[in-house]
């Protein structure tokens, strides 16, 4: 099948809520995609998955997924519940030239402003992957006290990183936006700033939302 890029948001929104309760299984079919046997070796495939069936256009450009009308696709694996699996990646972190970067213009802020969340239900974790279902697709944009405390989080790393602390770094930093490493491998090395201002060579780093605060996400939106 051939999909088409959603020129509105309400047209984007009906898309993607077409697609709930659909199997894995069944939309591979249909895109004519390989299902891969293992989603550890092939992280981001159910997120390309849905790329492709819901027609994004910003391809691997640092800007969001359906770059004109200012959306960017998330997919969540979450339980029957609705509880979130896992955190999730928003997009790679700068660890040099970082100079004049603010918050507004930064990428995160650019995947943040607008996501339409796409679930997909798994029930238990290890349910085959084609046995899982899409879910009600959801937009969200965050609310004025979401945002600052988006901010603050990210204020606070991207000093630290600035500052040449990036060692000290952990999962347990933010309240909302963790930074975490993000690598195929342990060789997989890039520069940033070391603490006396020299280049060192450290795993890159990605951007995160904690689960905790994406599942406030997927309740908010069963209450209204």
């Amino acid at each position: 099948m051939i999909s088409t890029h959603p020129q509105t948001t309400s047209e984007l929104l009906a898309k993607a809520r077409a697609l709930t309760s659909m199997s894995v299984g069944e939309l591979a079919r249909l895109w004519q995609v390989p299902i891969p046997a293992d989603l550890h070796k092939s992280k981001g495939w159910m997120g390309q998955l849905l790329e492709l069936v819901l027609g994004t256009t910003s391809g691997n450009k640092p800007q969001p997924d359906f770059a004109e009308l200012g959306i960017e696709l998330k997919t969540i694996p979450i339980t029957p519940l609705g509880r979130p699996l896992e955190s999730t990646f928003i997009c790679s972190a700068p660890l040099t030239q970082t100079l004049g970067l603010t918050w507004r213009n930064s990428p995160v802020y650019q995947k943040l402003k607008k996501i339409l969340w796409v679930p997909i239900i798994t029930a238990p974790k290890t349910q085959i992957l084609s046995e899982r279902t899409v879910g009600t697709a959801m937009l969200w944009e965050p609310s004025e006290e979401e945002e600052q405390l988006l901010q603050a989080d990210w204020e606070e790393l991207m000093e630290m990183i600035t500052l040449g602390q990036i060692a000290q770094i952990t999962a347990h930093h933010g309240t909302y936006l963790q930074l975490r490493p993000k690598a195929a491998h342990a060789r997989a090395l890039c520069k940033a700033i070391g603490e006396d201002g020299e280049p060192i060579s450290t795993l890159p780093r990605g951007f995160y939302l904690r689960a905790q605060f994406t599942q406030q996400i997927l309740q908010h939106d069963k209450r209204r």
